[in-house]
């Protein structure tokens, strides 16, 4: 493997995607690893991506990961990092943005670090250090409502302050919109003033180049893919970076075709009623059911088996909100999600079986189940379908092309669209 340029550290598996993507755009040829590797990796590639599943691991556990994916990235010989969270800054009440934040910057011999979630792309801005979706402020958007991380506040200066002993600031938009230095100006104030991350405002992809450009000689970046859109220029001017056209490209796989769906945000519900109304099969599993050992598994199996000939079908556990609470007081929260995320992983190795190579995933636990499923060991970035979320071809004893969406990511019309645009 030759020196990657950058390395990064993602939080969940569609993240590290929604990431990955971003930096493909730019020109970077981009590995995202399923985990931290246990050895060197043969690829040719500008940016590595090691994606973990610890968004909602204890913050211990959520620190010991990150910083065994620093270590294999440090030794990589990577000039720079990249802790990547969600564009909606998920998070447990006792981090683990923070807690992680902190024990990367320990690590590297680091004082000050960005902060900074916004995807204007996808509909994710910051204003005064509050976190917009949409129109909307985060906390009254519908991730209030998220099952295992809600967000219930959309100031994301006092949410990260809550996390972390360091001192938290905000760069306004009103200096971003000055420019490059202004942002350096304040960059350099902030860590004069002994403050530990600054919260920057974004509100669209011009914010983010000025961003990303200010933090060309930051050690760690931290923030959602957005921010990253500024930085392969950085390494374009510093010569380190050619042109490359063909960063996307990607071989096709061929076979059949299906979506497994584990989300319950408002996004992906979304595409599920789409994906009904347009006529085509879908199957809903039922997580009492599966609580209580019905084979869902073998019937949805045995339902896929004639339809698949005729074109791809959803599976999803997806649900409405109050649907999902329901289950959640019968089951446990926790419990809830697993079920659905090991019954859709175990139904993804029967469809491989009846021929099934093409697969569009949503939900990032349920992207993380099913990639470790196939035993997929790393993915190719290749073209973005929808901002954030590329196809991406899946490397292991059985390659596989995978679309791994987000919850919140996607137009509604997203599941066909990306079986439409299958590489």
């Amino acid at each position: 493997m030759n020196q990657p340029l950058l390395g990064c550290i993602a939080d969940d598996f569609t993240g590290g995607t929604d990431l990955a993507s971003m930096l493909v755009r730019g020109g970077m040829r981009t590995l995202q690893v399923i985990g931290v590797p246990e050895g060197p990796i043969d690829a040719d590639v500008d940016a590595v991506v090691i994606a973990l599943k610890s968004r909602t691991l204890s913050a211990a556990e959520a620190v010991a990961q990150s910083l065994a994916a620093l270590g294999w990235l440090k030794q990589a010989g990577c000039r720079q990092f990249f802790f990547k969270y969600c564009s909606t800054f998920d998070s447990t009440p006792r981090g683990n943005i923070g807690p992680v934040a902190d024990a990367l910057l320990d690590a590297l011999n680091a004082q000050l670090a960005l902060a900074c979630p916004a995807f204007p792309e996808n509909q994710r801005t910051l204003f005064n250090g509050h976190l917009f979706v949409g129109d909307v402020l985060l906390s009254e958007s519908g991730m209030r409502h998220h099952p295992l991380t809600p967000m219930i506040d959309a100031n994301l200066v006092r949410v990260l302050q809550q996390q972390t002993a360091r001192r938290v600031g905000l760069v306004p938009h009103a200096v971003v919109s000055q420019g490059v230095d202004a942002v350096r100006r304040a960059f350099t104030r902030a860590q004069s003033d002994g403050l530990g991350y600054v919260i920057v405002d974004a509100t669209n992809n011009l914010d983010l180049k000025v961003i990303g450009e200010a933090a060309a000689n930051h050690v760690l970046i931290t923030g959602g893919s957005g921010v990253a859109i500024g930085l392969p220029d950085n390494f374009k001017r510093a010569g380190l970076l050619p042109d490359a056209a063909s960063a996307a490209d990607l071989p096709h796989v061929g076979g059949r075709s299906a979506v497994l769906s584990g989300s319950c945000s408002v996004a992906t519900n979304g595409q599920v009623d789409h994906w009904q109304q347009s006529g085509r099969p879908s199957f809903a599993l039922a997580p009492l059911l599966l609580a209580e050992g019905h084979d869902q598994v073998s019937e949805v199996l045995q339902w896929a088996k004639s339809l698949l000939a005729a074109g791809p079908v959803l599976v999803y556990g997806s649900a409405r909100p109050e649907a999902v609470k329901a289950v959640q007081q019968r089951l446990g929260v926790a419990a809830a999600s697993e079920i659905v995320e090991r019954a859709l992983s175990q139904i993804a190795l029967g469809l491989r079986d009846l021929g099934v190579n093409t697969f569009v995933v949503a939900g990032g636990e349920t992207s993380g189940a099913v990639v470790k499923a196939l035993g997929v060991d790393a993915l190719r970035i290749g073209a973005p379908i929808d901002p954030g979320v590329p196809w991406t071809l899946g490397l292991g004893k059985h390659p596989v092309a995978l679309a791994l969406k987000s919850g919140n990511f996607g137009t509604r019309d997203f599941f066909s669209k990306a079986l439409e645009l299958v590489p």
